[in-house]
């Protein structure tokens, strides 16, 4: 059942001594227009538009079991869960506000889907409510596809795991652990029969956060499950519960996309890279050294820099200095040490290695700063 919109209360009763002054306060609340009822939503698959720009969904897949949620100015609350599912299976739903496209289900004005390397950041904020006595994980989902689908991802799942309550977990199983936007996560990775799912585990609950979202595209590109020719489709937050849930919340969400300029130019045309990389080398056969320049651009320090990017097919470093490479071959990364860890705005770190190849020799095509930055390439 959806509510009405609020409506004007009628005014009676007042002295014509007032009327001007009220005429006056009529005009301001006009302009300001009035304020979005609560819209509750308890269809399966229901869904209302919240500020104009995202949508709240129910999403109840996983039971026959009523769920409603009421979705507010800025953002939506879980009334009624009931029913649970196995612990050891996938959840009852997954309500949720999102910014993009679910399933030709598209967000007003979104500039999803967007090819990767034409984003230049992707900031968004979160805020969740918890509850006891339920069992449910509070997840950011982030989607990837090879194209520019509209009606669902058959590719590459990202879920950011604020909250873990009782004995569940992510899609397949723990391969490590991971510093991904200024904060530690254990990492899985996994296939729920579908799609690839790359999982981030807060090691305690987070109950706000700003953050960029394509902090954790990145990661999931150097692990080989995306690239930058592929296609951000929706960004979601939400709550799935395998027990109960009625009380959960997204207090707020917000979700921004901001494309323009591609690889080497991430801030749109005309405007220059965060970072510039220059990549020297010495070849002779079956081997070689490079002589990594990485400068500086912005207007402020970069602590704890990292470099990200790829070998070509068959490279492998066996030595590096004034730096830490690793992997030593694929999607490497190579880390500041302590002596140069600190970029200050306008200065360059250098760094080094010497690898082996097979077959032609060529060159990295792009490098990435601390996750997210596309550098420009001299």
């Amino acid at each position: 059942m959806r509510a009405s919109p609020h409506q004007a209360r009628t005014l009676r009763g007042l002295l014509g001594a007032l009327l001007t002054a009220l005429a006056a306060t009529a005009s301001l609340l006009v302009v300001a227009g009035p304020a979005q009822a609560d819209t509750q939503i308890c269809e399966p698959f229901g869904s209302t538009v919240i500020q104009g720009r995202y949508v709240v969904q129910n999403n109840r897949w996983g039971t026959s079991a009523t769920q409603c949620v009421t979705a507010t100015n800025t953002g939506f609350r879980v009334d009624q869960a009931d029913g649970s599912v196995p612990t050891n299976g996938a959840p009852k739903s997954y309500p949720s506000v999102f910014n993009g496209c679910h399933y030709t289900n598209c967000s007003p004005g979104t500039a999803l889907p967007a090819r990767l390397n034409t984003i230049a950041e992707a900031p968004t904020s979160i805020s969740y409510s918890y509850v006891s006595g339920a069992v449910y994980d509070a997840a950011y989902d982030i989607w990837l596809d090879p194209t520019p689908r509209k009606d669902g991802v058959n590719r590459t799942e990202i879920m950011v795991w604020f909250n873990r309550v009782g004995p569940i977990q992510p899609v397949g199983s723990r391969v490590g652990s991971a510093d991904v936007a200024g904060r530690s996560w254990e990492v899985w990775s996994g296939n729920n029969g579908g799609n690839d799912v790359l999982s981030f585990v807060a090691p305690a609950a987070i109950t706000s956060w700003n953050f960029d979202v394509m902090a954790f595209v990145r990661q999931a590109i150097s692990r080989g499950l995306a690239t930058d020719s592929w296609y951000l489709t929706s960004v979601q937050a939400g709550f799935e519960p395998w027990q109960n849930g009625a009380g959960l919340a997204v207090n707020s969400f917000s979700s921004t996309v901001r494309t323009g300029g591609g690889t080497g130019d991430p801030g749109g045309p005309g405007t220059p890279s965060a970072c510039t990389v220059a990549y020297d080398t010495n070849v002779w056969p079956g081997g070689f050294t490079a002589n990594v320049s990485l400068t500086n651009n912005g207007s402020s320090a970069v602590d704890a820099w990292r470099l990200g990017f790829a070998l070509p097919t068959g490279q492998q470093v066996t030595q590096a200095w004034n730096a830490t490479v690793t992997p030593s071959s694929g999607n490497v990364t190579a880390t500041g040490v302590s002596h140069n860890a600190r970029l200050e705005p306008g200065a360059t770190a250098t760094f080094g290695f010497q690898g082996t190849y097979g077959g032609t020799f060529a060159k990295p095509s792009a490098f990435r700063l601390n996750d997210a930055t596309t550098c420009a390439v001299k």
